[in-house]
């Protein structure tokens, strides 16, 4: 079964066109990671699956809607959230706010309040600091308290634009186990990294990118050279 779809997605800013006919697909219950070297436009494709950027072309399908055009807030509403890099906290508003922030299409206090207890259960260390201001926090947190807001929205499907960027290893290692455990929980994840050994280790599927086209889109497995996989899909030696 297939979350989300896009089919020939067309997309850039004015007249500069940086997606050209994107075909993509993220199955429920897995991990799709997105890799490319810079300026292939990954960001740009996780952008204009919420509307942050709008499709020129194609469709990006979400179960059988097509939401190329919706408005972003429609988007999250339906159950899609997005991560930007570095997180996305708002610094000078404190942990708790932050994460109220992610429940604004919510019009239930009941509701937001029981998702407030589900994110602290989840993350305790945000309920220890829920009065501390977000931008005081160490990036491994303030990356946390991003993941805690996002699901405030209580998505299906999450998009992560790289979020290991700047951190350091021992706090990767730990966000790349909220991925995952993320995902265990029903969690359907597509994440752009681009530390890609992490990334292929616990994906169920690739998806690689070069000057705004799909190179490649299928099981880890099948990247078993890695030379190849530097070479001629990233670009790197």
């Amino acid at each position: 079964m297939v979350t989300l779809e896009t089919k020939e997605l067309v997309a850039g800013y004015g007249k500069i066109r940086v997606l050209n006919g994107i075909n993509l697909q993220v199955h429920a219950g897995c991990i799709t990671c997105v890799l490319g070297p810079n300026g292939s436009g990954k960001s740009t494709l996780l952008k204009s699956l919420i509307g942050l950027v709008r499709a020129w072309k194609g469709q990006v399908l979400f179960g059988s809607e097509d939401i190329a055009h919706l408005p972003t807030h429609s988007a999250i509403r339906k159950g899609i959230a997005v991560l930007p890099q570095a997180g996305g906290v708002f610094p000078e508003l404190s942990v708790q706010e932050n994460l109220l922030m992610g429940a604004y299409t919510v019009d239930s206090r009941t509701e937001t309040l029981e998702r407030l207890q589900s994110v602290y259960d989840r993350f305790p260390i945000l309920n220890s600091r829920r009065s501390q201001r977000a931008g005081r926090l160490s990036g491994g947190l303030q990356m946390i308290l991003s993941f805690g807001r996002a699901l405030m929205s209580k998505p299906r499907i999450m998009l992560l634009d790289e979020p290991s960027a700047g951190l350091a290893p021992l706090v990767v290692a730990e966000i790349f186990q909220i991925i995952k455990d993320l995902n265990a929980a029903g969690v359907d994840i597509l994440v752009v990294e681009q530390k890609v050994r992490e990334a292929l280790r616990i994906s169920d599927y690739a998806f690689i990118m070069v000057q705004g086209e799909g190179r490649f889109f299928g099981s880890p497995h099948q990247l078993q050279d890695e030379e190849k996989l530097m070479k001629t899909y990233l670009g790197v030696s």
